[in-house]
């Protein structure tokens, strides 16, 4: 590319100054460059080699000339044209802005009133061509320039050009004129007359994709795309789009006969049709909708001849060669348009089976569902029927979306309706869920192991990992056929993690490869795979084996990801969909602020930073003077103390994994839960000074998750369970641990109690709960639990943390902001109306645990946030879909975002 580009900047060097290279099409290269003469912009298009070869320059120079005289506010002009030196080009005026194309790729359909007014200006364009006897015949969306918003038609009469000049030697070149979306059944059908109904037709096809986000036809490949122009009906525009007025539905259908003659006659007809609202069809019409099949064959019977045409053409299309795949198309898509916290990375995502539908769990106003997004709908759209819902997966039809709520297993139709739930015992901390080819469906369950069941519910299949590799379940994608499943999974907080193969059929399990939180299988026989760092790696896989045939190789950089989550899907056919970004939390270094009641953030302490470890805890000394941590590092999590005004980090467990810190009332000790035996977790202590042995205070026999100390730790409040029932419990250490009292508190059967957090004094035990449908704050006496309970916060709220006065109750809104309620714990507690201090979209949160702490003159909080996020407030999720790239990693093309 670059000695072509040397000998065209030497060849133009006395008229043009080409200065890059701006895109290449079918038949040409685009530069933008500077018109020497005129001292201006403009955009230069050289043919490609092989069709300038064919083509000859004199036949060419004459025939584009044609086209030299139309002049319209619509028609992007031709300036010039020429050889120099064996290239062919033609030169027209350098336009700001974006094509229809790049404005469809962002937006996917565009407003009915601005679709139509696009439609009726490049109608009017076409009508006065058509009237100088030139016809486009290559409209297309990448045809079409928007300047400030209005449409200009491009390269007008350059296909005329090129056919014309090309005689019948066009097979020679490998290339084609127009595009198949867009192709009228005449082109396609490769008929010798192509008249102004051709444009008119392929017009309809761009003003169908605006409305509908799709043209009328599609396919996975060109042959597929140009039988259905010419044997099939065009799905009803507003079987797609409802709102689409029935006089904009009446005349696309005219537009979109197959039969030329039963077309518009003009291109001004079909404007006004479209602007005309009394406008109705008399007679049924082709793309009216599914047509009778005998009435389709006495209107149109596809002569054998036709048939044979369009074989022809499909033999001879260089890019209908099934040795060339369709390239990848990129674009960015919003999902939604409300802020979304730095940080909140549990963004499950699932693409549908035909990549034309996502869905993804999203938080709003304190309340969890699925959102949907399709090419009918401008943004996501919440999905009726799945509350709480988290992890989903589409079952191999496209037709179902299984997910988890409330620690089950459910289904609901794609449309949305009501839940059905096919299994009980889900993980709702880390779910994971896969509809597999065979009809069942792979989810974890509260132990992090796997289980399979049935799609429509019954006896369950179980395999864990807990014991073995001391590894639990984060993330599972089906095999071809069902026969087995690819299962990440990870160590307590997930400071190592690995990939398994697990075939089904057999009853074994492979381990294929370490520190992968996810992995899919595509169509063409390999593994894609993603890390904590966000890299993206594919790898072919052997299915008689279940085993890499090869080394891994980076395919995709840039993707959202944290210790267990990747933002990122991928459908069997290479439909990409991933949300572009960093490595969030565990495996992105975070600093610790101070943040004043009016919101203004500091560093504790320049410069330092570290890596939080994934199940966290941040706890200031009833001193303020030290700092625990919860830290990853050598992919160990471990309690380190920081000593504030610039003192020295150091850490103080080496055994095991430990988090979730909490500090004695007299500053001494720092207890802690700790794994060092697979499967088993206790409260552990030890001075903080690092003086003493660890020493276990609380062997606990199920999942422990939190604990909260009062001003002495004779009585403790720890958080035990596994969802979707973890519930509170009294902990009362005695001398030995037979003397040990544990008894529950807060327990609500199918319900979770998160965040505990006890009272200066100890009278008081404030925590969160979704017993009402959604995480709300409440605070019950201590121990007497029973003698009342009042709710605290409005409209959602997590994370409770008293003051040191014990007279204010701060929590994590679910609007994302900090508040604080004025509390009077009397004999009768009574609390004031909740009030926002400041924004904390910033700061790393949690769902369990409270992940922030307040100094003891109760002037100041300490938070955790992303190394550079500074004031960079909420961002808005979008996402990247990237449409056959399974072509690109056949190329060995590897792309970043």
């Amino acid at each position: 590319m670059a000695s072509v580009t040397e000998g065209l900047k030497s060849a133009l060097a006395e008229r043009y100054r080409i200065e890059e290279r701006l895109g290449e099409g079918g038949m040409a290269t685009v530069y933008l460059a500077e018109d020497l003469k005129h001292e201006r912009k403009v955009a230069l298009k050289v043919l490609k080699p092989e069709l300038a070869a064919v083509l000859g320059a004199d036949r060419f120079v004459q025939e584009i000339k044609t086209t030299a005289s139309l002049q319209h506010p619509h028609i992007l002009p031709l300036f010039d044209s020429g050889e120099a030196d064996g290239f062919l080009y033609y030169v027209m005026p350098y336009i700001e802005g974006e094509t229809l194309r790049d404005k469809l790729n962002r937006e996917t359909q565009l407003g009915i009133d601005e679709a139509v007014r696009i439609t009726t200006e490049v109608a009017d364009a076409l009508d006065y061509a058509h009237r100088q006897g030139v016809i486009h015949r290559d409209i297309k969306p990448e045809n079409i320039l928007l300047h400030d918003g209005r449409p200009m038609v491009a390269d007008f009469g350059i296909a005329l050009a090129v056919s014309a000049a090309a005689g019948g030697r066009m097979t020679e070149t490998g290339l084609s004129l127009g595009t198949p979306h867009y192709m009228s059944p005449e082109q396609a059908t490769a008929e010798k007359e192509i008249t102004n109904r051709s444009d008119i037709y392929s017009l309809a096809c761009m003003t169908y994709e605006m409305l509908a986000g799709d043209p009328p036809h599609t396919g996975s490949t060109a042959q597929q795309i140009i039988m259905k122009i010419v044997t099939e009906e065009a799905t009803a525009v507003t079987k797609l789009r409802k709102s689409v007025p029935p006089n904009v539905a009446a005349a696309l259908s005219k537009a979109l006969e197959k039969l030329p003659a039963d077309r518009f006659d003009s291109a001004a007809a079909f404007a006004e049709a479209l602007t005309e609202t009394s406008f109705r069809l008399t007679t049924p019409t082709a793309a009216a909708g599914p047509a009778n099949t005998g009435d389709w064959r006495r209107r149109w019977a596809l002569p054998f001849a036709a048939v044979a045409a369009v074989a022809l053409v499909v033999a001879a299309l260089g890019w209908f060669r099934t040795s060339e795949p369709p390239p990848p198309i990129r674009f960015r898509i919003a999902l939604t348009d409300r802020p979304i916290p730095v940080g909140l990375v549990g963004r499950d995502l699932a693409i549908s089976p035909d990549g034309r539908t996502i869905v993804f769990s999203d938080t709003v106003d304190g309340e969890r569902q699925l959102w949907i997004k399709t090419p009918d709908r401008a943004v996501a759209e919440p999905l009726s029927g799945t509350a709480d819902a988290q992890s989903p997966a589409f079952s191999p039809d496209g037709e179902w979306i299984a997910f988890v709520a409330d620690g089950r297993v459910r289904k609901v139709p794609r449309g949305g309706g009501s839940a059905v739930t096919i299994a009980d015992s889900a993980n709702s901390d880390l779910p994971a869920v896969a509809w597999l080819e065979n009809g069942t469906v792979a989810f974890s369950d509260p132990g992090f192991g796997l289980r399979v069941v049935s799609e429509d519910g019954g006896p369950q299949r179980h395999w864990s990992w807990v014991d073995t590799l001391g590894m639990g379940v984060v993330a599972v994608n089906g095999l071809p056929g069902g026969r087995g499943a690819l299962v990440a999974v990870c160590a307590f907080g997930c400071p190592s993690s690995a990939l398994l193969a697990l075939d089904l059929e057999n009853d074994v399990w492979h381990q294929l490869s370490e520190d992968v939180i996810k992995a899919w299988h595509v169509s063409d026989r390999r593994v894609v795979f993603g890390r904590a760092d966000g890299g993206i790696f594919a790898v072919p896989f052997d299915l008689g084996s279940f085993e890499f045939e090869s080394a891994p190789v980076p395919v995709l950089d840039g993707v959202r990801s944290s210790l267990a989550i990747v933002d990122m899907a991928l459908a069997p056919n290479g439909t990409l969909l991933f949300v572009p970004g960093e490595a969030v939390g565990g495996t992105a270094p975070v600093e610790a602020v101070w943040v004043t009641r009016d919101g203004r953030a500091t560093p504790v302490d320049s410069g330092w930073a570290f890596l939080p470890a994934g199940n966290g805890g941040i706890a200031l000394s009833p001193d303020g003077r030290r700092l625990a941590l919860a830290v990853l590092a050598s992919s160990s999590e471990d309690i380190w103390i920081k000593e504030l005004d610039n003192g020295p980090f150091t850490r103080l467990t080496f055994e095991g994994t430990n988090v979730r810190p909490v500090w004695s009332a007299d500053g001494r000790f720092v207890h802690y839960i700790s794994q060092v035996e697979r499967g088993n977790q206790d409260l552990r202590r030890r001075r903080a000074d690092g003086t003493s042995t660890p020493e276990t205070v609380l062997d606990a026999t199920r999942a422990m998750w939190q604990v909260g100390l009062g001003p002495d730790t004779s009585r403790m409040v720890v958080r035990l369970g596994v969802p979707p029932t973890r519930d509170i419990y009294l902990f009362e250490p005695g001398v030995t641990p037979g003397d040990s009292a544990i008894t529950p508190l807060v327990a609500n059967d199918g319900y979770e109690e998160a965040s505990i957090a006890l009272s200066p004094d100890g009278r008081w035990l404030a925590y969160a709960s979704n017993e009402s449908g959604r995480y709300e704050v409440y605070v019950r006496p201590f121990p007497e639990v029973d003698a009342g309970r009042w709710q605290v916060s409005r409209d959602g709220g997590n994370e409770p943390l008293w003051a040191h006065s014990g007279q204010e109750l701060f929590y994590r809104g679910a609007n994302g902001d900090l508040m604080a309620v004025a509390v009077q714990p009397g004999t009768g507690f009574r609390a004031g109306e909740p009030s926002a201090l400041f924004s904390v979209s910033n700061y790393l949160s949690s769902s369990s645990n409270t992940e922030y702490d307040i100094t003891p003159d109760d002037r100041r909080f300490v938070f955790k946030r992303r190394v550079g996020t500074a004031e960079t407030g909420p961002q808005t999720l979008t996402a990247v879909l990237v449409q056959n790239w399974l072509s690109e990693l056949s190329a060995g093309r590897p792309g970043g975002r």
